[in-house]
């Protein structure tokens, strides 16, 4: 999202340079919150968006399900005025089932890539408000063989300036996703929203609620909080925690990241 310093992180975490005499439009980042940015890339420029690790863990009755990413990178390139293109795939992926009986069934691998195309409608560089529509395709590139089909979705970030330090901003997507079973496709949906605060000139923080559900699956509400730390304005490291607030959420995520342009 877009601001001056004061206002970065609020408005980059809300759900979250000059060439000549015209001035560049200040690093907005999808991450790490799930609210994405409705701001794009700025033109020229190259975007990296990259986890540390990304762990989860998910436990219904005696079964539990742990999963690490490791190096998920968003790789993003300014069109135009209000468009980028994105790359996003998960270079190492490590999933551990556990059974009631302590049977163990793990995996790991290159993760699938998905490619997305952000268009600004508008707030790129005025205004309180923005809006974006952001298709996407993913690839199944993966070493999972039960998700070998393709998959695909449209998302609507909108992002609102409240004040000189608090942002919001809000998300609807909707996705086609395989069905393993049936071997065709379901519907599924997410919805967040979100609050950034500045901190101070280098530190911001975000606390989020996201809902998910599908045709086949229960919905999941969760909650997820975090903070940024700005090196730069254009290198920035971020934390947080998501935790499940009913059954059908996993229980527990941890990351941690840093996004920089260039």
């Amino acid at each position: 999202m877009r601001t001056n310093l004061s206002q970065f992180f609020a408005l980059a975490l809300a759900c979250n340079i000059s060439s000549g005499e015209e001035a560049v439009r200040p690093m907005s980042t999808d991450r790490p919150d799930v609210t994405e940015s409705a701001y794009s890339v700025a033109p020229g420029f190259f975007q990296v968006e990259m986890s540390f690790f990304d762990y989860e863990r998910d436990r219904a009755g005696p079964d539990r399900l742990d999963s690490w990413i490791y190096g998920q990178i968003n790789f993003k390139y300014g069109l135009s005025t209000n468009n980028d293109i994105q790359v996003v795939f998960d270079t190492h992926t490590v999933t551990r089932a556990i059974g009631a009986d302590d049977e163990r069934e793990i995996t790991s691998g290159f993760g699938d890539v998905t490619v997305r195309f952000k268009h600004n409608l508008w707030g790129n560089d005025s205004g309180r408000t923005a809006l974006s529509i952001m298709p996407y395709v993913t690839i199944p590139t993966g070493s999972d063989p039960s998700a070998d089909a393709w998959a695909g979705g449209v998302t609507m970030p909108f992002a609102m300036t409240v004040t000189d330090r608090l942002s919001f901003g809000a998300m609807g997507q909707v996705d086609l996703v395989p069905d393993g079973e049936t071997m065709g496709h379901d519907l599924e949906f997410l919805a967040t929203a979100c609050l950034g605060l500045t901190l101070t000139e280098r530190w911001g923080a975000y606390s989020e609620i996201i809902i998910s559900a599908g045709e086949d699956t229960a919905a999941q509400l969760r909650s997820a909080t975090g903070f940024t730390f700005a090196v730069t304005d254009d290198f920035v490291l971020d934390a947080g925690v998501r935790i499940g607030l009913n059954h059908a959420a996993p229980d527990l995520g941890v990351f941690s990241g840093v996004s920089f342009r260039f």
